[in-house]
């Protein structure tokens, strides 16, 4: 699956990089489809092919705000081969329509 394209790019760039946002709108979500994983990003920065945006693995006290590449979303291969997805069917949430108060 084709996890960056120039349409979804272009929805990156016109909501910007969001730094000072309190409550920052989530662009794009990718998930593990054979396992736990799942990473809203909120910015990405084409030239270092990097998002940033909030990591969920396991639900629980590790899930973070940071940055991760698309790169390694790319190499992931889980079970039966799968790679990470894309949500096709993911619309633009505000980060606390979908992310727990406690991150």
């Amino acid at each position: 699956m084709i996890l960056m394209t120039k349409a979804l790019e272009k929805c990156f760039a016109k909501v910007g990089y969001q730094e000072d946002a309190e409550d920052p709108i989530i662009v794009a979500k990718f998930f593990n489809p054979s396992g736990a994983g799942t990473w809203y990003a909120t910015a990405y920065y084409p030239t270092e092919r990097l998002f940033f945006g909030y990591v969920s693995i396991f639900g629980d006290w590790n899930d973070e705000w940071g940055y991760f590449s698309l790169e390694e979303l790319q190499t992931v291969k889980g079970a039966f081969g799968l790679g990470i997805e894309r949500d096709l069917y993911w619309t633009e949430k505000r980060a606390s329509e979908v992310i727990p108060e406690k991150a």
